[in-house]
């Protein structure tokens, strides 16, 4: 299996309101960045489609090192939660709804293609990757104004 390190982060002017995200895949010296974004989102479902987006672009199966700066995409993850949110009807343990159970569900299923590791990294610290993806979204969604949505492949 190829090594493959993800880097990805997501942004939101108002939350919800315009939105992007932002991915870099890196494997060997080659390297590839992704961007999006929405008119009308949140913070978290644009982190969530930056690592959906960098999972899909990959080809074939990969070790995938991701690093991000969302505790809810890595917690989510990592502990558990988005699994035991899907077991329980996507509902938390406090019984209210899960959000985001549409893009949840895909991320999981792209984590079963994939095996894949999480890095949470402390957003806006100067890591060159997050800042970089960070400009990204940013740069994403700023430029939205005036257009129809958007994704890295063009109008959607």
């Amino acid at each position: 299996m190829k090594e493959v390190t993800l880097f990805t982060d997501g942004a939101c002017s108002g939350n919800p309101g315009p939105g992007g995200w932002g991915a870099i895949l890196r494997y060997d010296k080659w390297e590839k960045e992704l961007s999006g974004g929405e008119r009308q989102t949140t913070n978290n479902r644009m982190e969530l489609t930056a690592v959906m987006e960098g999972l899909k672009a990959l080809k074939e199966p990969c070790r995938v090192h991701l690093v991000t700066d969302s505790r809810y995409v890595a917690d989510g993850i990592t502990k558990g939660w988005a699994a035991s949110w899907r077991k329980n009807g996507w509902r938390k343990a406090d019984k209210k709804p899960a959000l985001n159970s549409d893009l949840w569900e895909e991320l999981l299923a792209l984590l079963t293609v994939h095996t894949v590791t999480v890095e949470w990294v402390r957003g806006h610290t100067g890591h060159p990757e997050n800042e970089r993806c960070d400009n990204l979204a940013v740069s994403f969604y700023r430029n939205l104004e005036g257009k129809e949505e958007e994704n890295g492949q063009g109008l959607v």
